[in-house]
């Protein structure tokens, strides 16, 4: 089994991002769930959601504790909650940032990757300059470092779950894809 971890804040699309993570893992053949948690549902409050994937059913029903990938969707994040919590060692954790990964300092053993996925949105159009919505395009490089689902289900469950710009999206996803 996969467990999947995002740390975002509210408005960037962590929830999304879940489900079309879950589905495209459906359209792969595999058993996926997604579910969020959330206190004060307010735009720019942490949220935090979950994928499960695995070949066979799932029956677990609660949320990740242990996940083999963190995706923060905002480096500030890993600044002000703990988001190797749980992280099972040598998992990984992908980073929108500017930043260099040695510039996070993590205890623990994990991989860290951070690509500037902020950029790719406004290039596309996602979302403005202050608030780019990035929930596509860093599936894209989740995508591709874990090898565990295609880009093209990816495409396809983006244009169920993002009637907003899906064309954009989709290439978005693509470049991010292409520059993990």
């Amino acid at each position: 089994m996969i467990e999947i971890r995002f740390h975002g804040r509210g408005g960037q699309g962590a929830v999304i991002a879940s489900k079309i993570l879950a589905y495209a893992h459906f359209l792969d053949g595999k058993y996926a769930q997604a579910f969020p948690t959330f206190g004060a549902e307010r735009r720019g409050a942490p949220v935090a959601a979950f994928v499960r994937v695995d070949d066979k059913f799932i029956n677990l029903r609660s949320p990740v504790k242990n996940p083999d990938y963190v995706i923060v969707m905002t480096g500030k994040l890993a600044e002000v909650i703990d988001v190797t919590e749980g992280l099972k060692e040598n998992g990984f954790i992908i980073i929108n940032d500017t930043k260099k990964a040695k510039e996070f300092v993590f205890e623990g053993k994990f991989n860290v990757l951070v690509r500037d996925v902020n950029s790719i949105a406004v290039k596309y159009g996602l979302g403005s300059r202050i608030m780019p919505i990035i929930n596509v395009p860093i599936l894209g490089i989740f995508a591709r470092l874990s090898n565990s689902v295609s880009i093209d289900s990816l495409a396809k469950a983006v244009e169920r779950f993002v009637p907003l710009k899906p064309k954009e999206n989709i290439e978005a996803l693509k470049e991010a894809y292409n520059l993990a």
